[in-house]
């Protein structure tokens, strides 16, 4: 077997079998796959869709590219795992509630990917805090409080992490197959005993389109439990951004704020809805509805806070970050309000204008290697359904320089649609398999 016949194949039509998979996941982890060979794969898998036994065969053998994390642990080892959103900053808070319920959360996150924002570049805003672990590490840290939050270790699906990058400079990032082998090999080397997935749609998603949303969730579902972790979905919306803020230190200040027993409902919302999914399979509650009322009570309670404290604290972070977080986040130096120049109600929002004005500021990367600034971005961000004009605020930047708000301020008004009325819609759409 080798990668032009499996490449000529998916030229002629033809899915490649298990055996084929594997051995392209073996050759992506070894290099003996070229980058050239992997984007055609890439690119071919995008014309000649896989079924749902082949897209199995691709996620674990992506998995067992490297190698799988074993846990012994008091208690289930339970994750979350979103596809990609703006103002997404749910895992800050999930991860610390959960491990204050009891689970464990050995959470391997990512970086931002095209207009999205990346959990690893939000955390770093907090000065000290170190992603990077191995197992023996991240093994520690999580026994130690709970929970953790770091990047792929060079060990865990090398596959996945040869074949990211090439998708990204690929146009290849939305293939269904790539998504659901991509994201699950991570999770499932992890050593999850039970994943609840947030899959995004609208404007600010990769998955504008509802029904293809829900059958990236269907697809995710049916791989994870056909590998042996119980996996739930909820397809979530994402017409305009979860918490009122978009870019790093400024989200991870929202999250600070939901801890603190405050901060934005939906984002708290979202963050018990996908918590008590988890509760619920992991055992740790009897139903979703008991998993909700005990993640709202670690949150209002401040358990969940001492956990986050203690995650910061033992990743290289402050020791006071959860009494002085707003003073210890980088302030941008310059900020600008900004109001539409029409009076009118909003009735849309561009998300992904949005994730692309906040790369813009310098808070994500145009190219592998960009250093990000964690200080900027946009907060006190209008929704749907809000009054605009004159007197009414669309947003709050912060920037690095006045030319550089007055460019994110043109942009800003530019992505908002301003009618005569809306009504914001549900935030959770969808529910795929799970305990009820």
């Amino acid at each position: 077997m080798d990668a032009p016949s499996i490449l000529a194949g998916l030229r002629a039509g033809r899915a490649p079998e298990a055996a084929a998979l594997e051995w392209m996941a073996a050759g992506l982890a070894d290099g003996s796959v070229s980058d050239a060979q992997a984007g055609a794969f890439a690119m071919g898998l995008c014309h000649v869709p896989l079924d749902a036994a082949s897209r199995a065969a691709l996620t674990l053998a992506m998995r067992d590219s490297g190698e799988v994390l074993r846990w012994d642990l008091p208690g289930p080892v339970l994750d979350k795992h979103s596809t990609g959103g703006v103002g997404d900053c749910v895992s800050l808070v999930l991860a610390p509630a959960l491990a204050a319920c009891g689970a464990f959360v050995p959470m391997i996150s990512g970086r931002g990917l095209g207009h999205t924002g990346g959990t690893l570049d939000k955390l770093e805003a907090i000065p000290g805090f170190d992603v990077e672990a191995d197992a023996q590490r991240l093994d520690a840290i999580v026994r130690e409080t709970g929970c953790a939050i770091v990047s792929a270790s060079a060990g865990i699906a090398p596959a996945d992490r040869r074949l990211y990058a090439i998708r990204d400079v690929t146009g290849t990032v939305d293939s269904l197959d790539l998504i659901t082998a991509s994201i699950l090999s991570k999770k499932l080397a992890a050593g999850l005993e039970g994943l609840v997935l947030d899959v995004k749609t609208g404007s600010g998603a990769f998955m504008k389109d509802k029904a293809a949303a829900e059958a990236l969730g269907e697809a995710l579902v049916s791989t994870a439990n056909a590998a042996g972790c119980p996996t739930t979905a909820l397809v979530t919306d994402m017409s305009e951004p979860l918490a009122p803020a978009a870019g790093n230190a400024v989200e991870v200040a929202e999250a600070m704020a939901v801890l603190s027993g405050t901060g934005d409902r939906r984002l708290k919302e979202l963050t018990v809805a996908l918590g008590a999914a988890l509760l619920a399979s992991g055992g740790l509650a009897a139903s979703v509805e008991d998993g909700a009322a005990s993640l709202r009570s670690a949150i209002d309670g401040g358990q969940a806070m001492e956990r986050m404290s203690r995650m910061v604290r033992a990743q290289g972070g402050p020791g006071d970050f959860a009494e002085r977080w707003a003073e210890i986040l980088p302030q941008s130096s310059v900020t600008l309000e900004v109001s539409a120049e029409e009076a009118g109600v909003i009735t849309a929002i561009d998300g992904r204008a949005l994730g692309r004005a906040v790369i813009g500021l310098g808070g994500g990367r145009l190219r592998d290697g960009d250093r990000i600034d964690h200080s900027v971005g946009f907060t006190a961000l209008a929704r749907i359904g809000d009054a605009a004009g004159p007197g009414h605020l669309l947003g709050r930047i912060h920037a690095r320089s006045p030319e550089q708000a007055d460019r994110a301020a043109a942009e800003l008004r530019a992505l908002v649609t301003i009618g005569e009325g809306a009504t914001p819609g549900p935030l959770i759409l969808t529910r795929i398999g799970g305990r009820t």
